[in-house]
């Protein structure tokens, strides 16, 4: 007899193609349909942003409407399906809380993220065809989900046995707010979740609500998950983590190699592979050229792709841009942010502009171009729970150098001069000079080509699902854990089906 497909319903608040701000789109827009190839049902539920593309917007089928009660209101509500490749994607409509330029940063921000919160569940009452096992939220947007569940829908048929898991990509963003909104915008005056959501000084947290009322947690990386449970790391929330250990899960991020793939990308001016690089060389000449740097093969080029913020690290580049200057490398910027980071590239790139090129944009094609061109990729972030930059440049061929801390750490290797071991380049403390220090070791080991094509194909073959990653999981999970390798990377985010077979093997007791 076939066993019956794992059900899940991804929940989020943005997914590319169709929406995206940062890791979170794309994991949302990649991770559902491979689950799909592997055997699960899992549908996607979105926001129906005005901000979509209009040929996405326009392939959408209404459904049906209905009304989804949020405190003292009944907001309207528009369902719509597509199916996009082999996924079924929901997206819920309503003008009032989603007609508005971009994704986030709105004034009322947490009455919209309440509203979709609680229509993904209201949603389920409409259709025939589907009801999950497991709901898979993400981030603070969807954080409201699993105590909807539990303080109005759990008593409901067909919602009894329905498990949620709540995935943590930032912890940063944690969607707090005058204690006011729990009962005029939640509608959840006067039940558990009025204590359950509040912080130590009484204001709101919908973050904290989720954690506590999810059935499991999990974070884009294993070194994060450990990190969050301390003071420095866990944003006031690590002595929830620590109370919640048991079903806090850190599960290494992937990206789509399918997409990411330098044999394929058509956004790069010429394709290569790990046993033929000559089309590496030819992308970092175009790059040069495209950037007004000066064209030479010799002179290491290091990358930035990257929101401009404290939390990537721009400090610490920052701070050595003059010693860049002297170095003999060269320096390639994209991304936004805060301006005293645009304004210090934008200086150098004009005191030096066949050494420094600062693009502060954002621009999907020429992040592909400069992934592909640049020699070493720099990442010192201050705290990083996974990060994605890092994979595709080892996909491409660019060494990473980075701070070893969350997912950097789990997915970067140091190189071992002695053993020719590595993947990139790390170190330890936030600080400028021992980020110097690794560019340095970087510039030296350039000038041995043998040996810089050796790590560089090292860290085009990474292998995600190591030995180490398939032991973690095995042990917080136990036995029931895919073993295929797959073009996906690491499996990370398969916790929806991880979670879930689990709970179905009573390994995982609730």
């Amino acid at each position: 007899m076939e066993k019956e497909a794992i059900k899940v319903l991804f929940a989020s608040f943005e997914a590319s193609p169709f929406s995206k701000t940062g890791g979170l789109g794309d994991v949302a827009g990649s991770l559902p349909a491979y689950l799909n190839r592997e055997g699960c049902d899992v549908r996607l539920i979105l926001p129906r942003l005005s901000c979509i593309p209009q040929n996405y917007l326009n392939r959408m089928e209404f459904v049906e409407s209905y009304y989804v009660p949020l405190g003292w209101r009944n907001s309207y509500c528009g369902l719509f399906e597509y199916k996009f490749g082999n996924v079924t994607c929901y997206f819920l409509d309503n003008e009032y809380y989603f007609n508005r330029p971009g994704v986030y940063g709105q004034f009322d921000d947490g009455e919209r993220v309440a509203f979709f919160s609680k229509a993904v569940l209201e949603t389920l009452l409409h259709l025939t065809d589907f009801m999950p096992d497991v709901i898979h939220c993400n981030d603070w947007h969807t954080a409201l989900v699993p105590v909807y569940l539990n303080e109005t829908y759990r008593q409901l048929y067909g919602f009894e046995n329905i498990r949620t898991v709540l995935t943590i990509h930032n912890l940063k963003f944690q969607g707090q707010y005058s204690a006011a909104v729990i009962g005029d915008v939640c509608g959840l005056l006067g039940t558990d979740a009025d204590r359950q959501m509040r912080m130590g000084d009484g204001s709101a947290n919908y973050m904290l609500g989720g954690l506590r009322y999810a059935d499991a947690i999990s974070t884009v990386s294993p070194t994060y998950a450990k990190e969050i449970c301390t003071p420095w790391f866990g944003e006031h929330l690590d002595w929830l983590f620590r109370e919640r250990e048991e079903r806090l899960f850190g599960i290494l991020n992937g990206v789509d190699y399918s997409d990411f793939d330098p044999q394929t990308d058509k956004n790069i001016s010429s394709h290569y592979s790990p046993s033929s690089m000559a089309g590496k060389a030819r992308c970092k000449k175009a790059l040069q050229k495209e950037l007004g740097l000066e064209v030479n093969a010799e002179r290491p080029l290091f990358a930035v792709v990257s929101r401009l913020t404290e939390q990537k690290g721009m400090d610490l580049i920052t701070y050595n841009l003059p010693w860049i200057a002297e170095s003999g490398a060269q320096l390639a910027v994209l991304g936004t942010g805060e301006e005293r980071y645009a304004e210090a590239f934008r200086y150098f790139d004009q005191l030096r502009p066949g050494t420094f090129a600062a693009r502060i944009e954002f621009s999907e094609p020429l992040s592909r171009r400069i992934y592909a061109g640049a020699d070493a990729f720099l990442m010192p972030s201050l705290f990083e729970p996974c990060g994605l930059s890092q994979i595709i440049a080892m996909r491409y061929g660019t060494l990473p150098i980075v701070r070893e801390t969350g997912g950097l750490k789990d997915t970067v290797i140091p190189y071992n001069k002695y053993t020719g071991e590595g993947t990139g380049f790390s170190f330890t403390n936030f600080n400028a000079h021992e980020l110097r220090q690794a560019m340095s070791d970087a510039i030296e080991l350039h000038k041995d080509g043998r040996k810089w094509s050796a790590l560089r194909k090292q860290a085009m073959n990474a292998d995600f699902l190591s030995k180490a990653i398939h032991a973690d999981v095995r042990k917080t999970l136990g036995k029931t854990y895919l073993t295929k390798k797959t073009p996906y990377g690491t499996l990370s985010q398969f916790i929806s089906f991880r979670i879930q077979t689990a709970f179905r093997s009573r390994t995982l007791r609730l």
